[in-house]
């Protein structure tokens, strides 16, 4: 039995257990069970030939109980992070993302309609509907917020570009409401979207620096991504080679085993590798 044939039995497998256990508890369990064991796997090749039979699965669920927030949930987070992990091919990439962020915005609909109404309003309207969010629901709006940057990210257009401070003003809120979730992810959305012009542009990559180092305090230096986002998104915007590559010789170096951040450090390593190799071309001597 091959690896593809494998995963496509697992979920066959997972499909029938929840089917045949009604009770939400153990569509629960099963979802927040697979998740962990996903983010602990050190073979990115693994999680991408098997995570489709996961997207289906969560897809059929969702067929039954439409109105599920925490199958929503479930389905927004794992269709973004597959869309922006493993999809090179844009239209395909824009369409899971347009589906995750989809998942999220029922879901968030459901418990806080204010948000959902005060979308195409003001940045003010919107920031006073997020800031009655309470600490219970940070994962939901973590989830809702960044899978509207991963539809930002695909679309690339300027109605979704002008969105942009209401993504932020979501993200500032669950900075609020629990700033080490994640291991401190939250930090690094918000370094990533105040990291995009140089100062002399309007940009403010300082500030965007102060959240990828806050991200990095918060995990302990466990969270590889963020120093990886730090020398892509803030030292090369500087020109600052000596930050860039120890920074990335510090991930590449990194035992990536970690309890919820395997896959992302291991990912992470990659693309370190990555910047490292082109970094004598893009900072000139």
């Amino acid at each position: 039995m091959n690896l593809v044939t494998s995963m496509r039995a697992i979920g066959a497998g997972l499909l029938a257990v929840a089917l045949a256990g009604c009770a939400a508890m153990a569509v629960q369990r099963m979802s927040d069970n697979l998740s962990v064991v996903l983010l602990d796997q050190d073979d990115p090749a693994t999680v991408k030939a098997g995570a489709p039979a996961f997207l289906l699965l969560l897809d059929g669920l969702l067929k039954d109980s439409p109105d599920d927030a925490t199958l929503l949930l479930a389905s927004a987070r794992l269709h973004g992070a597959y869309a922006a992990a493993f999809v090179d091919d844009s239209e395909r990439a824009k369409r899971l993302a347009a589906k995750a962020h989809d998942y999220a915005r029922r879901a968030m609909c459901l418990r806080h309609a204010a948000v959902c109404a005060a979308e195409e309003g003001s940045l003010d309207a919107f920031t006073a509907a997020v800031a009655k969010i309470s600490a219970a629901d940070a994962t939901l709006l973590y989830v809702y917020a960044t899978t509207w940057v991963g539809v930002i990210q695909t679309e690339r257009g300027w109605e979704d570009v002008a969105d942009l401070p209401k993504v932020e003003a979501a993200l500032e809120r669950v900075v609020q409401l629990d700033e080490g979730l994640d291991h401190g992810q939250p930090h690094v959305y918000l370094g990533a979207l105040r990291s995009q012009l140089p100062p002399a542009l309007g940009g403010d990559p300082e500030r965007g620096r102060r959240h990828f180092e806050r991200a990095i305090e918060l995990s302990q230096g466990r969270n590889l991504i963020a120093k990886v986002e730090l020398s892509r998104r803030y030292a090369r915007l500087v020109f600052d080679r000596p930050l860039h590559d120890r920074l990335l010789s510090e991930v590449v170096d990194a035992d990536p085993h970690e309890p919820g951040l395997t896959l992302s450090n291991t990912i992470a390593q990659v693309q370190a590798r990555e910047l490292l190799d082109t970094s004598a071309d893009y900072f000139p001597e």
